[in-house]
């Protein structure tokens, strides 16, 4: 195994593993600013993928769906877990492409829901939030005792790389048992800079994205379990700040928004992270704040901070118009090959 080196640049430098070369993220000519870098992807046609689907009982009497990649990959495959981001999940243009690469590299993949992202109301009044590392770690262990001898690789994206960036730092060197490497995409690392930058000016669109699915499962909840949550509330809201306050706090034992960003923020858990991590964000994303990114300073030496100028929240469109996704999930699995000593190709048989 190779040693991970910290590193953070503006420019992420070419890596070198197995004979080949990952170029620092550009974006396309064609396709300028934040904005359309975080949009245009979000549009494209999507790869269709083989998946199985999992329901997998919770230690606390709940469930969580697991989408398996059918791909035909050898037994002994490494294997990628991919935590998706706010009301994201396997279809997803980011897991998409990534599940594509996987199955064409012949390496193995699954994406475990957040509760109530699988399609399916749960059984319990609980969600999923930022700071949700004790569901990430749950999740992780379900996943090892399916795998037990497995090369293990997790992947965050937003939402769920600052819950993954939660439980790496908190089980510090111990994760090592569980995972070979990680790798958080666009993660808010400050919850306060983000929550605020999504709540102004013309962020407000992603805001209402977001609630357009976020207060009608609410609602849900409130119905189906009455007095936990305010229902004329949740009716009411119209910004991040406000669902969290109305659903996120109640529902997850914080006393309001402010203590949840506060308390969910990974940044103060980089420092103690101590297998190899990918931190990657653009400093363009219209919602995580360049000036909320960790710096070297910041971070523990397992951390490799990478923070290309463009890209997008998400996004990292590449190629001629109308462009593709396929740099994201190659940058991905590059780092990984990097760090596990993986063969590029499909394993041949044994």
């Amino acid at each position: 195994m190779f040693a991970a080196k910290r590193r953070t640049t503006r420019h992420a430098q070419p890596d070198r593993a197995a004979g080949a070369t990952i170029a620092a993220y550009r974006a396309p000519r064609w396709l300028a600013g934040g904005h359309a870098q975080t949009i245009w992807p979000f549009r494209l046609p999507r790869a269709s993928v083989a998946l199985r689907r999992e329901r997998v009982d919770t230690p606390d009497g709940d469930f969580w769906d697991f989408d398996w990649l059918e791909a035909g990959a050898e037994a002994d495959a490494p294997l990628v877990v991919l935590f998706h981001g706010l009301e994201g999940g396997s279809t997803s243009h980011y897991a998409r492409a990534l599940l594509a690469l996987l199955a064409a590299r012949g390496w193995r993949g699954v994406v475990p829901h957040f509760r109530g992202c699988g399609g399916t109301p749960n059984r319990l009044p609980r969600a999923y939030h930022s700071g949700d590392h004790a569901e990430v770690g749950a999740m992780l262990a379900a996943i090892r005792s399916r795998v037990p001898s497995a090369r293990v690789y997790a992947v965050g994206v937003s939402l769920g790389g600052s819950a993954l960036l939660n439980w790496l730092g908190r089980a510090e060197a111990d994760a090592a048992r569980t995972i070979t490497a990680a790798a958080a995409v666009c993660a808010p690392i400050d919850l306060t800079a983000a929550g605020m930058a999504i709540d102004r000016g013309v962020n407000r669109i992603y805001a209402r994205h977001f609630l357009a699915t976020l207060k009608p499962k609410s609602m849900a909840i409130a119905a189906r379990f009455p007095g936990l949550l305010d229902a004329p509330r949740i009716r009411r809201v119209r910004t991040m700040w406000e669902f969290d306050d109305a659903v996120t706090a109640p529902l997850h034992g914080f006393a309001g928004t402010q203590d949840y960003w506060a308390r969910a923020s990974s940044k103060p858990w980089l420092r103690a992270i101590g297998a190899p991590t990918l931190v990657l964000n653009a400093r363009n994303d219209p919602f995580i704040p360049a000036s909320s990114l960790p710096a070297v300073s910041e971070v523990s030496h397992a951390v490799t901070l990478e923070q290309p100028r463009a890209g997008g929240h998400a996004g990292f469109a590449s190629g001629p118009f109308p462009g593709n996704v396929d740099w994201l999930p190659g940058r991905l699995l590059h780092y990984f090959t990097l760090i596990g000593g993986e063969p590029r190709g499909r394993p041949s048989s044994r």
